[in-house]
């Protein structure tokens, strides 16, 4: 059959097998980047962060709730977010209030708090969506506030990236070289999944360079597979109940208003390649719902926050097989894998070195996603209103550093550079004359075959 003429629809008509094997297809296209985020987030908190177990199953689970949500017709893969990898990060660094004597281990299930009202704040949205209409809500979230907010949310993260990448140089530039070859030259389905490929190259690289005697730059062996011996073959995920801080909501629920244009973006680029409208049907309010839910349920249970994949949406281009059902059978396969500890401890064993090449590129593209935002919304600098908002989005986002704390009674209160920048930019937005965007879904429509690479 030629799918290349017409999109299949249903995928139950190429059988059972090639159906099951497309599953399988879109679960490897979110692998990479999906696992990556556990494994960025321990490396913040000295390996007291997120299981790579519950974030398999928050993702499956998660994708599922969305289906649900969306009545089952918008082929959306749901994996973790990294948009809110700067505010692990913060939160992982906090020293005052509450947080001064507390372990990296036990700061964790706040930041997962945050998490949960970062969801909610997509069911606020989807409210005030479905009440007033997308055009007067998007009025007040150009891409004048959201792009630059997004640029900081790379920057941010930039001294990790290279920090990482110092303890081994030359797997760190494997890592980040065979991820652009990829992504560039590469074919089919190798060029949906460079950063896996990627991460599988550099680590043979890692077991032949430890073969022949290389060590870190610090002298510490490169690979070390000690806790998979121990691990168990099968065993329940070590879910995590989250907890409550306002520190850690104001570090955490602002990067929900980046990742929440992330998604307009995202539904009208799927709408795109399916050919259907699917902010008008199931409806964007039902969109944001899902991915809202499956958000705060990732929060809840210890999970990193989920968001629509384009890596996914670059399979549905490739493969014409437009089925929402062979996308709930990659979120079906997540969750089986998501049981194996020892599975969770062979991918824990990936180099620091390998996750800082990784990062070098993805950090980067992070900002570089910001850029293009502002850039193909034509967001016009000639004009003093967006020179300024741009500039003190900017220069909040990266100049405070340790965010600014005061007190209210006995709390502590934390904002962050990033909620800062937020809230800077969204009310200069709103009072500064000349504010003349308009939505358009074709504003936010995104080329998927270069987001393939990265996912916010």
């Amino acid at each position: 059959m030629d799918t290349k003429q017409q999109a299949i629809k249903d995928a139950r008509t190429l059988g059972v097998p090639r159906m099951l094997l497309l599953g399988l297809q879109h679960m490897f296209a979110m692998f990479g980047a999906t696992i990556l985020v556990p494994i960025l987030v321990n490396s913040y908190f000295k390996g007291e962060g997120l299981s790579i177990q519950v974030t398999l199953f928050a993702a499956g689970v998660g994708t599922l709730l969305f289906h649900v949500i969306t009545k089952m017709k918008v082929p959306a893969f749901l994996g973790s977010s990294f948009a809110f990898l700067g505010g692990f990060a913060t939160v992982a660094n906090l020293k005052t209030g509450i947080y001064k004597n507390m372990t990296m281990g036990e700061k964790l299930p706040y930041a997962c708090g945050g998490i949960v009202i970062a969801g909610l704040l997509y069911l606020l949205l989807a409210l005030i969506i479905k009440l007033v209409g997308v055009n007067r809500v998007m009025r007040f979230l150009p891409p004048v506030v959201t792009g630059p907010i997004i640029i900081c949310i790379g920057l941010s993260l930039a001294p990790s990236a290279v920090n990482n990448a110092s303890q081994n140089l030359p797997l760190a530039l494997i890592a980040f070289a065979v991820i652009v070859i990829f992504n560039i030259w590469g074919k089919g389905m190798f060029k949906i999944i460079p950063i896996l490929m990627g991460v599988v190259i550099s680590y043979i690289a890692a077991v032949i360079f430890q073969a022949a005697g290389m060590t870190n730059a610090d002298g510490s062996a490169i690979l070390q597979f000690g806790e998979i011996a121990k691990a168990k073959v099968v065993q329940l995920q070590p879910f995590m109940i989250c907890k409550f801080d306002i520190t850690a909501i104001l570090v955490m629920a602002p990067i929900a208003i980046a990742t929440m244009m992330e998604h307009i973006g995202d539904i009208s680029a799927i709408s795109a390649t399916v050919g259907e409208n699917l902010i008008s049907d199931p409806g964007l309010h039902r969109t944001l719902i899902g991915d809202g839910l499956a958000t705060a349920f990732a929060g809840l249970i210890g999970g990193p926050a989920n968001t629509t994949y384009g890596e996914n949406t670059g399979v549905l281009e490739l493969s014409r097989v437009h089925d929402p059902r062979v996308i709930r059978l990659a979120a079906i396969y997540a969750v089986i894998l998501s049981f194996s500890p020892k599975f969770a401890e062979v991918i824990g064993t990936l180099p620091t070195a390998i996750i800082g090449g990784v990062s070098f590129i993805l950090y980067g593209m992070i900002s570089a996603i910001g850029v293009r935002n502002v850039v193909e919304n034509h967001v016009d600098f000639t004009k003093s209103r967006n020179l300024i908002i741009a500039a003190v989005i900017l220069v909040t986002g990266l100049g405070f550093t340790d965010g600014l704390t005061f007190k209210v009674g006995s709390t502590h209160i934390t904002l962050t550079a990033l909620a800062l920048a937020a809230i800077f930019g969204i009310i200069l937005n709103a009072i500064l004359p000349g504010n003349d965007y308009v939505f358009n879904e074709k504003n936010d429509e995104k080329d998927e075959s270069e987001l393939s690479s990265i996912r916010m």
